[in-house]
């Protein structure tokens, strides 16, 4: 099926928005229409995906609760288009725009049913809710920047590339290190001429091994965050190579695609932390990698 991630301009879409929110949300429990409104309509961020036809497939509002905290609302997948993976689109396309105002931190309050879905997209629980229309809710909430300032990240930065260096002599080889960090996403960058193979392309092993240690930055960094301390270890890592990288190469990791706190740590318990990682070559995605990671506890903790 086609489809397209829009924000309703039109009055049509407007309309047909407002049916599915409506449809999904309050009709099974015969509230009236109007009910699924409420007075932030209009400061709110509005996404819908349509199919090739118009027909709306699934809508989401996100709204921000204050500076640092956004909050999504009124997620709502027709029933014909369940299980196609566009609410997990939609989700993803409204952090982004949470983080392009600024937000640190996302919530949610999600019905039971949905509650596995959030988990899978790296939401944690959060403090119970009151039932609505008789149905149990639990909020969740997702990080979507680090604490911290410019300057306190390019500390752990240094810190990191230093690290690096002097404890995994590969990445001094491969000229690994860190183009930009703002708390939310991390790119890494490497050399070309020293990881470069018999055809001129970058060594596969190296592009592993880049995207492997940008993976293990964002533990990192995360860590520095909260001020906890653990031992870091690939558990389990896998990568899809889609295209030769010629020319540029880069790594992108974002909070947004991480699963799993590292929160119990500070209890002196071992955590698992999944996340995945995007290889560029300059901008051009050449190949994905999916690592978990564990972190396990040191003495002090």
């Amino acid at each position: 099926m086609k489809w397209q991630l829009i924000a309703p301009q039109t009055e049509a879409q407007w309309q047909a928005y407002y049916q599915l929110r409506y449809q999904v949300l309050r009709a099974p429990w015969l509230q009236p229409p109007g009910s699924e409104r409420d007075e932030l309509e209009d400061k709110a961020v509005h996404r819908m995906i349509i199919s090739s036809s118009g027909e709306v497939l699934a809508v989401g509002r996100l709204h921000l609760v204050d500076t640092d905290k956004a909050q999504v609302r009124y997620m709502a997948v027709a029933e014909q288009a369940r299980g196609q993976g566009l609410g997990l689109l939609l989700l993803q396309e409204l952090e982004q725009q949470a983080v392009a105002l600024g937000a640190s931190l996302l919530i949610l309050n999600a019905r039971e049913s949905a509650i596995g879905f959030y988990q899978q997209a790296g939401y944690q629980y959060g403090a119970e809710q009151p039932p609505l229309y008789g149905i149990a809710h639990q909020q969740m909430w997702k990080t979507l920047r680090l604490a911290g300032d410019q300057q306190s990240y390019q500390h752990n930065c240094d810190a990191l590339v230093a690290l690096w260096h002097q404890t995994i002599p590969l990445s001094a080889y491969m000229q690994l290190g860190i183009e930009k960090f703002d708390g939310s996403t991390l790119y890494c960058q490497a050399a070309l001429a020293p990881n470069q193979n018999l055809h001129h392309t970058m060594f596969a092993g190296s592009i592993y091994a880049l995207g492997t240690l940008t993976g293990w930055g964002l533990v990192y960094l995360q860590l520095q965050s909260l001020g906890l301390d653990g031992d870091i270890v690939l558990a389990d890592g896998r990568i899809r190579y889609l295209a030769p990288l010629k020319n540029q190469p880069r790594a992108r990791v974002s909070l947004l695609q991480v699963r799993g706190s590292l929160q119990p740590l500070a209890q002196g318990k071992k955590v698992r932390q999944s996340l995945s990682v995007e290889l560029l070559d300059a901008e051009q995605v050449v190949a994905e990698f999916e690592g978990r990671f564990v972190v396990l506890p040191k003495s002090g903790n």
